[in-house]
């Protein structure tokens, strides 16, 4: 199985980026689909998921501003981020499989929001 992400860059603050998750290979039905973020110094924590039955969950620091969407026949994840804020810039990276602690991981995409 690989899991690839895209979609990341350099924005400026109040701008909005689409990031997409992709997973191939896949011979099971993928429960869990989870976008998280990694900043420099800092650990890795939960932005977003949703569940195969469309249930979301969402960090408070990007509620009303990020939404997180799948396309269960294509094995996508995609995650809308508005509004984006110089807190917002880290690694992005998604999972896919079963739960938080057991899935797919994909190498990441770089977010910056920088004036």
């Amino acid at each position: 199985v690989q899991v690839v992400e895209s979609g990341g860059g350099l924005v400026q603050p109040g701008a909005s980026l689409r990031l997409s998750c992709v997973a191939s290979g896949v011979i099971f039905k993928i429960d869990y689909m989870g976008w998280y973020r990694q900043a420099p110094g800092k650990q890795r924590e939960l932005v977003a998921e949703i569940t195969s039955g469309g249930v979301t969950t969402y960090a408070d620091s990007v509620k009303g501003r990020f939404t997180i969407s799948r396309d269960n026949v294509k094995n996508t994840m995609y995650l809308q981020m508005n509004d984006l804020k110089r807190e917002d810039t880290a690694v992005y990276y998604c999972e896919m499989g079963w739960s938080r602690t057991a899935g797919y991981w994909g190498q990441g995409t770089q977010v910056t929001v920088s004036s």
